[in-house]
C-alpha cells in the first residue's frame, strides 16, 4: 500500500475518533476534573489518548509481521493503555504506575528490543573505545533465554526516562503532541537515511506522527479534549522504542526530546538537594513551563518555543556526528538552564 496512503489513513481515523469522542465522552461521563487543579472551565473528554494508542494498534497489527518482539511491543502498549486511562479517571498509588513502566520496559527488553552499544561521543578522551559495548555478561533466565545485563538496565532506564519525561511535561494541553510529532517525524527521517536505511521503521514513525498530529488538532490550545497521563506516557514509551529499533540513536532522540528531559533530569536533581523523593508530584513552578506561565506567558508561546527547539535540535540532529550531538547537548542544556534562571520564582 501506498505510504502516503496510510499516514493519512491513520490521521483520518484518529481524526475521526476524536470527532466521536467529543459526542461519546461525555454520555459515559469521561471527562476530566478541572476542579483539582483550581481551573475555571468546562469539562473536557479525558483521556482520549487511548483513541491514539486504538489508532497505533490497529495499524500496527496491520503493518507489521507477527514475531515475538512485535507481540512483546503490543502486549507492553495494551497493558499501559489500561493501567493509564485507569489511573486518570481514578488516581493510583505511584509507586504502581512505577511498578507498570518497569514490567513493561522489561516485557519489550526481554522480547527483542534492546540497546547493544551506544557510540562514545569522547573517544580518545575517555577510556573507552568508539563504542561502549552493553552485551558482555548475559543472565540466564526462563522463558527468556539469556539476557544482556547491562542493556537491560540501560533500556529500562532508558525507556522509564522517555515515558516519565513526556508526562511530567504535559502540563499544558497540545505541548505533548506537538513535541511528539516533531520527534516522530525526525525519527522518521533518520530511518530513511543511509545511516539506517529501515523504510519499515520509518512507516511506524511516520504513521505515529500522524496519530500524534491528529491528537494535536483537538488538545492545542484551547482544547477540546485532553490526552491525560495515557496519551503523554504511550507518546514518549514509543520515541524511546522507536529510538532502540533504529539501532540505539540515543544521542538524537536526546536532542530531539532535550526540552522535557532536561527539564526533568533538572527538577529531579533539584527534589534530590531538598531531600524529596524524584518521584514526589509535580508542585508549583517546578517545570519550565509552569514557571513560564507564572511569567505571564500564554501556552501558545510556550508550546511555540518547546516546538521550535525540538525542531532546531531535532534536524540539526540528523547531519551532525556523535561528538558534534553531545556538543549540540550542551548547548541545549545551557539554553535550559538560562531559560529556567529567566522564569524563576519572583525574577525582577
Amino acid at each position: 500500500m501506498n505510504r502516503a496512503l496510510i499516514i493519512s489513513l491513520a490521521f483520518l481515523l484518529c481524526f475521526a475518533l476524536h470527532l466521536s469522542a467529543k459526542k461519546l465522552f461525555p454520555k459515559f461521563k469521561l471527562l476530566d476534573f478541572p476542579e483539582r487543579y483550581g481551573h475555571d472551565r468546562p469539562k473536557l473528554p479525558y483521556p482520549t489518548g487511548i483513541l491514539a494508542i486504538i489508532s497505533f494498534l490497529i495499524f500496527f497489527i496491520i503493518l507489521e509481521s507477527i514475531t515475538k518482539q512485535s507481540l512483546g511491543l503490543i502486549f507492553a502498549v495494551i497493558i499501559l493503555g489500561i493501567y493509564s486511562f485507569a489511573d486518570d479517571r481514578t488516581p493510583l498509588p505511584s509507586w504502581m504506575r512505577l511498578a507498570v513502566q518497569v514490567l513493561i520496559a522489561f516485557i519489550i527488553f526481554a522480547t527483542g528490543s534492546r540497546i547493544y552499544t551506544i557510540t562514545n561521543p569522547l573517544e580518545g578522551l575517555v577510556g573507552f573505545g568508539e563504542l561502549i559495548k552493553l552485551d558482555t555478561f548475559d543472565v540466564m533466565t526462563t522463558g527468556f533465554g539469556p539476557l544482556p545485563l547491562w542493556s537491560g538496565i540501560f533500556t529500562l532506564l532508558w525507556l522509564l526516562l522517555t515515558i516519565n519525561a513526556l508526562n511530567w511535561f504535559d502540563g499544558i494541553p497540545g505541548q505533548v503532541s506537538t513535541l511528539s510529532t516533531i520527534g516522530f517525524l525526525t525519527i522518521g527521517f533518520l530511518s530513511l537515511s543511509e545511516r539506517v536505511n529501515q523504510p519499515e521503521l520509518a512507516m511506524i514513525a511516520f504513521v505515529l506522527s500522524a496519530i500524534s498530529f491528529g491528537c494535536l488538532i483537538f488538545d492545542f490550545p484551547p482544547p477540546k479534549v485532553l490526552i491525560g497521563d495515557t496519551g503523554a506516557m504511550f507518546f514518549g514509551l514509543m520515541l524511546g522504542v522507536l529510538t532502540i529499533y533504529s539501532g540505539g540513536k540515543v544521542a538524537t532522540a536526546f536532542l530531539v526530546l532535550g526540552v522535557p528531559l532536561i527539564d526533568s533530569g533538572l527538577v529531579i536533581l533539584k527534589r534530590i538537594s531538598k531531600g524529596k523523593s524524584p518521584f514526589s508530584g509535580s508542585t508549583r513552578g517546578e517545570h519550565i513551563h509552569h514557571r513560564l506561565l507564572e511569567k505571564g506567558w500564554n501556552p501558545r508561546k510556550i508550546i511555540l518555543l518547546t516546538a521550535a527547539l525540538g525542531s532546531l535540535f531535532g534536524i540539526t540532529a540528523l547531519f551532525l556526528s556523535t561528538r558534534e550531538k553531545f556538543i549540540a547537548a550542551v548547548i541545549l542544556l545551557i539554553i535550559m538552564i538560562s531559560i529556567r534562571y529567566y522564569s524563576r520564582p519572583h525574577a525582577s
